[in-house]
């Protein structure tokens, strides 16, 4: 970290210092786009489970940024993934599934396209140079949310409207996502030596080593995201495979 500089969410924890990152800007600017969301989808079909949705999805990234997580990831990489993780694999998803749905065409929403903003997004935040300057600058700092998270959104939503029209590249993106995070997080757990300086010196009062700390957020990367990822696969194509068997029950001419 940068002399005197103290990254966004405070100076590397102890334990028994944890803290709540009680920013006032944040706070409003998430519970004003979440309020903004439930009213654009008061109207829209299945409103309760989406207005549910919505609620649990702001909710969760509420918590993954605001609670003592984000101090955590100051001192550990683990946890820095593990909050990244949350973010992308849990609340995207659920406000992904909560957007007004859309009428007409569903041209444009280019899956594919996503899959590869999401796998660059991501590999680019876990690396050496970029993850480093996060805890050198705000701007950066918020730059890595933004991207992982609109992402990760984009992704979502992209696969939830073309499960019935591009079904191939749902399960395709779905695939080249689990592979791709999963070869990143087997890369962090067997590299033979520590790469994010950030952590050098903060993680032995948690009980863990530099590298042991790299291996942790790889393995979380690795095994239950990954299986975050799969369980998400089966949804899908259990969804597909819905809609393509409605399609054949249709009565000729409809």
């Amino acid at each position: 970290m940068a002399a005197g500089y103290i990254p966004y969410c405070g100076p590397p924890p102890v334990p028994g210092s944890l803290a709540w990152n009680l920013d006032p800007v944040l706070i409003f600017a998430l519970l004003a786009l979440a309020g903004c969301h439930i009213l654009t989808i008061r109207r829209e079909p299945q409103s309760d489970r989406r207005m549910a949705a919505s609620l649990g999805g702001w909710s969760v990234v509420l918590a993954a940024l605001i609670s003592p997580l984000c101090s955590l990831g100051v001192a550990l990489f683990s946890a820095r993934v593990t909050q990244h993780m949350i973010i992308a694999l849990i609340g995207a998803p659920l406000i992904a599934w909560a957007l007004p749905s859309r009428r007409g065409s569903t041209q444009g929403v280019h899956v594919l396209w996503a899959t590869g903003a999401f796998a660059l997004a991501l590999w680019f935040w876990h690396m050496p140079l970029p993850y480093d300057a996060t805890f050198r600058s705000d701007t950066v700092y918020w730059a890595m949310h933004l991207s992982l998270f609109g992402s990760a959104l984009w992704l979502a939503r992209g696969m939830l409207i073309d499960a019935g029209s591009r079904p191939g590249q749902v399960l395709l993106a779905g695939l080249l996502t689990t592979m791709q995070m999963s070869l990143l997080g087997a890369v962090l757990t067997f590299s033979a030596h520590p790469l994010f300086a950030p952590q050098f010196d903060t993680t032995l009062s948690w009980g863990l080593t530099p590298l042991q700390d790299q291996q942790l957020g790889g393995l979380i990367m690795w095994v239950p995201s990954g299986l975050v990822l799969v369980s998400y696969g089966l949804w899908a194509a259990a969804r597909i495979l819905r809609r393509m068997e409605a399609r054949e029950t249709l009565p000729i001419g409809e």
